[in-house]
């Protein structure tokens, strides 16, 4: 028997491979896109049908309604500008490759009341979904205002699965463990560190990975000068120099973001300390910051425009599987990889 012709990839639409591969159109969606709860043996006849009919999802993204282009939406607030910089370049690059257009909108406030009025002035323009960066990503007040306007969401960096919602991060506990053992093993027995925002979910991850990481060592967490900081420059000024002040200064400092690692740095530079001889900083997400601070610094690369790119991709499928009239798979959560980026900035502890 001969094999199927390959057909123009223009010309295939989801249903056709459904047909061909013997399953739901849903089922294709879900493979597509990455989602979870499909059977390997599904999976794969999925690919086989999307191989022979030459099927491209992004061509079918870009005209997800008889040549409608999607216009979908981000808010944001994120108080450091070196990652809502990298952010913004991944959403942009996601959007280019997929043909919709993207809608900016800030939140000024940062109090549930502003947070929910943002979200309603945006979910009343003609955006068909809505991208939330953190710390937006966990602000409950934002997440009511769409679901009651029936806008489909996804929320980026957040702590963990939410069910119901749409998710993308990296494994912050995981990381942050990584990171502690990274300065446990250079002989740091006095870590100082400093807690992100305690409105977002990551923060409390990555301060839970740092506690697996002393408790697994046979230290005591008490030990440790631990300081509440909100991933801002200033507020790392502020925990720097209460750790740095300190009659027993820690060796190490662990800021939860490279803005207050940068901070910290800054601080120690006024006190005369060296980096990293005197003291180890280090930081998370890898931004711009990291490589532009003197020393550099040891970070945990955090993909974040990969993460807004994944982010717009998600939120395209759920708005083409609507307008298909198909079930909302609006649960799926992606965990993209993490990575320990060591530079001159840790070292061994101090004699």
């Amino acid at each position: 028997m001969e094999k199927p012709s390959r057909r123009s990839g223009g010309n295939v639409t989801i249903q056709d491979v459904a047909r061909t591969a013997g399953v739901s159109a849903m089922t294709v969606s879900r493979v597509v896109n990455g989602g979870a709860n499909v059977r390997q043996s599904t999976r794969e006849s999925v690919l086989a049908a999307i191989e022979q009919l030459n099927y491209s999802p992004n061509s079918a993204a870009r005209s997800l309604a008889a040549g409608e282009a999607a216009q979908i939406g981000l808010l944001y607030a994120n108080p450091s500008m070196a990652y809502l910089s990298n952010f913004l370049i991944g959403a942009l690059e996601g959007a280019r490759k997929v043909g919709c257009h993207l809608v900016l909108e800030p939140c000024e406030g940062d109090g549930p009341d502003e947070q929910a009025e943002a979200a309603r002035r945006f979910a009343s323009t003609p955006v068909q979904g809505v991208i939330l960066p953190p710390p937006l990503s966990d602000a409950q007040a934002v997440q009511a205002e769409l679901d009651a306007a029936g806008t489909p969401s996804v929320a980026v960096a957040v702590g963990g699965a939410q069910a119901g919602r749409a998710s993308v991060r990296i494994d912050d506990f995981a990381a942050a463990r990584a990171m502690t053992d990274h300065l446990i093993a250079l002989g740091h027995r006095r870590i100082g560190f400093v807690r992100g925002n305690p409105n977002n979910g990551a923060s409390g991850e990555r301060w839970r990975g740092f506690v697996a990481a002393i408790e697994a060592a046979g230290l005591a967490v008490a030990d440790m000068p631990v300081e509440q900081g909100l991933f801002t420059y200033r507020s790392g000024i502020d925990a720097a120099e209460r750790l740095i002040d300190r009659n027993d200064r820690p060796t190490a400092i662990f800021a939860s973001n490279d803005d207050m690692a940068a901070a910290a740095i800054s601080v120690a530079h006024r006190r005369g300390l060296h980096v990293p001889e005197d003291v180890s900083i280090v930081g998370f997400d890898d931004t711009s910051l990291a490589t532009t601070t003197w020393p550099e610094i040891t970070t945990i690369r955090q993909p974040i425009a990969a993460m807004a790119e994944t982010a717009v991709e998600m939120l395209l499928a759920q708005i083409r599987d609507r307008r298909a009239g198909l079930a909302d798979d609006d649960g799926d959560d992606r965990v993209l990889d993490h990575e320990l980026v060591v530079r001159e900035s840790s070292g061994p502890a101090p004699r």
